[in-house]
């Protein structure tokens, strides 16, 4: 299936633009004529905004409906707020598995996309970091758009996610994972994600380890379908031409006939904390290009930044008119650049790099790049190229009007952020941002301590240092034969009479002695040495000097130095410490 973000062949990257808003949104039109029918019972009116209406059901669904007599078709899509960041340890690339497996079909629905073919029907799912949507796009008609509905109603909760289903499609998402690992591009991007995030799960790529692929358990991913896939938990789009009454109605049949669940949504509260200072990475692989590339983390595509970061990432990384185009392209350093966000919801990472030959050297680009983005504050945006990244972003959302499937996509990425209605606030404050704001949130983010800088280096025969698979304990136990040992232990009681009792005190070279003997499993002799060193009037203030005694025993003498201390140590199988600073404590094994 998609992803947000597609790099395919030895390299090939799309940019992305400023947060929701340059994501190939589709700009729907003003003044859609007022409802007149009352709501089916049960429905609610929730907002209303550039012709598209928002209604409540019962049950928690929302639903958009944005009729357009003008168009021969209509597209129905449903995004569930539920991503990669939603998955657990050991269950990466859960919802991209998940994703496929409701495409399998449903007892009522046994083939779903051979009645996507017989209806000419175009559809597709996509799974990115906070959302999966599913979306249908088809001529006009009433039995048509009944028919997505209910099919999509049907498998929100009925889809089986069958065992024999997760084994078919497992090579078609390992084949996915393989295409991954082939791309230079790919394999460096998915590095730099694990590198830049220390805890949150925005370091995980969205499809997934290959253990965790290959051993998911059926009923872990169930219940991952069983928790997400709710009505609360989604927004059903209808875009097109369509009778909203009717269609409102039916939605409320069909959709509003799922119980609204019992059960509370997981809560999710990791933070990733501020970077403290730059990082760097190597990938040695096989191929055919180097790449270089620079990733900074960014605020959440709620913060206002969000525009002003993607018109720096377009004003950097455009081809032919981009400033890293011109300072690497046309001087003939690098072959390609590239500048895309990978952004949502939490904060996300801004990525810039330079394709360069085999064999050319690479620092001087890398060196460079670097100086390019962090140094772009300094030198803020003309007004010809603000003016060039605002008008081709306008255009490109005025001419997506007839693009329903990019419609569809560029509202699930604003539903994801929490309200569809951030699509139109991004488009207007692409308008508003000016150069200066720009160049400041820049200047924020585009540091040296933020930055991670990573290299894909070509090798024909890169080496590895494979780690095996630990054997099992029974594996590891099977040839174990137990000493046989006559050491025996006696039950001392430690009262002070039996202490007493037992032990012999004498003098030898004028150490008072105190000899306590004890049959013990080790034959250990422990060795407690105290020594007084003064009392509390001539040792005031002078604590620090004790405690540095004591660290220096161990040190080395005029006699031993401190390795050859540790030697005999070693041979007389000594453990020496020292406890507080006024006293050491010293333990002998004799065997």
């Amino acid at each position: 299936m998609d992803r947000k973000i597609v790099l395919a062949g030895s390299l090939c990257f799309v940019m992305a633009g400023a947060a929701w808003s340059a994501a190939a949104p589709a700009a729907p039109q003003k003044g859609a004529a007022p409802r007149s029918a009352p709501l089916p019972k049960g429905v609610s009116l929730a907002s209303s905004a550039e012709g598209i209406t928002e209604y409540r059901l019962a049950n928690g669904l929302k639903v958009l409906l944005f009729p357009d007599a003008s168009r021969p078709t209509v597209t129905v899509n449903v995004t569930y707020l539920v991503g990669s960041r939603h998955e657990n340890y050991g269950e990466t690339g859960m919802a991209h598995l998940l994703e496929h497996l409701l495409f399998k079909g449903t007892k009522k629905n046994l083939d779903i996309t051979g009645q996507f073919a017989r209806r000419g029907m175009d559809f597709n799912g996509t799974t990115s970091l906070d959302r999966t949507n599913y979306y249908e796009v088809f001529q006009a008609s009433p039995d048509n758009l009944n028919w997505a509905l209910q099919m999509e109603a049907d498998r929100m909760v009925n889809s089986p996610v069958a065992q024999k289903d997760l084994a078919s499609e497992m090579t078609v998402v390992r084949n996915e994972f393989e295409s991954g690992e082939n791309s230079p591009g790919q394999v460096l991007f998915k590095r730099m994600q694990s590198i830049a995030y220390d805890w949150h799960s925005y370091g995980r790529s969205t499809i997934g380890n290959r253990s965790d692929i290959e051993n998911v358990k059926i009923a872990n991913l169930q219940a991952f379908y069983r928790t997400y896939y709710q009505p609360d938990n989604a927004v059903l789009l209808v875009a097109g031409k369509f009778e909203p009454n009717a269609t409102l109605a039916t939605i409320n049949r069909l959709f509003g006939a799922i119980p609204k669940p019992k059960r509370a949504l997981p809560q999710f509260w990791t933070v990733e904390p501020t970077q403290d200072g730059e990082r760097s990475f190597a990938v040695r692989r096989q191929g055919d290009v180097q790449i270089v590339a620079v990733g900074y983390k960014i605020p959440s595509d709620l913060q206002e930044d969000a525009e002003a970061l993607g018109f720096a990432s377009e004003i950097l990384g455009d081809a032919p008119n981009g400033r890293l185009h011109k300072l690497l392209v046309e001087t003939g350093k690098a072959s390609q650049v590239f500048s895309f966000g990978q952004t949502g919801y939490a904060p996300g990472l801004q990525f810039y790099g330079a394709v360069v030959k085999k064999g050319e050297p690479i620092e001087p680009v890398r060196e460079a790049l670097t100086e390019a983005v962090e140094g772009f504050a300094k030198r803020p945006p003309t007004g010809e190229e603000m003016e060039r990244v605002r008008r081709g972003w306008l255009n490109t959302i005025e001419r997506s009007l007839n693009d329903a499937q990019g419609f569809g996509v560029a509202l699930s990425e604003a539903i994801a952020l929490g309200d569809w209605r951030l699509y139109f606030l991004g488009r207007e404050r692409i308008r508003e941002v000016q150069g200066e704001q720009v160049a400041a949130s820049a200047g924020r983010y585009f540091v040296r301590s933020n930055r991670v800088s990573g290299t894909f280096v070509p090798e024909e025969a890169p080496v590895r240092a494979a780690i095996p698979a630990a054997p099992s304990v029974d594996t590891v136990m099977k040839d174990y034969k137990p000493s046989e040992s006559s050491l025996v232990s006696e039950d001392f009681e430690p009262s002070q009479a039996n202490i007493m009792k037992r032990t012999t005190l004498t003098t030898a070279g004028g150490v008072k002695l105190a000899l306590l003997p004890k049959k013990n499993r080790g034959e250990t002799v422990t060795v407690h040495l105290y020594q007084h060193l003064g009392d509390e009037k001539n040792l005031f203030g002078k604590g620090m000097v004790s405690a540095l005694s004591s660290a220096m025993l161990m040190r080395g003498t005029p006699t031993y130095s401190r390795a050859e201390l540790a030697d005999a140590f070693d041979k007389l199988k000594m453990a020496g410490y020292k406890v507080q600073g006024n006293f050491m404590r010293c333990r002998k094994v004799r065997r």
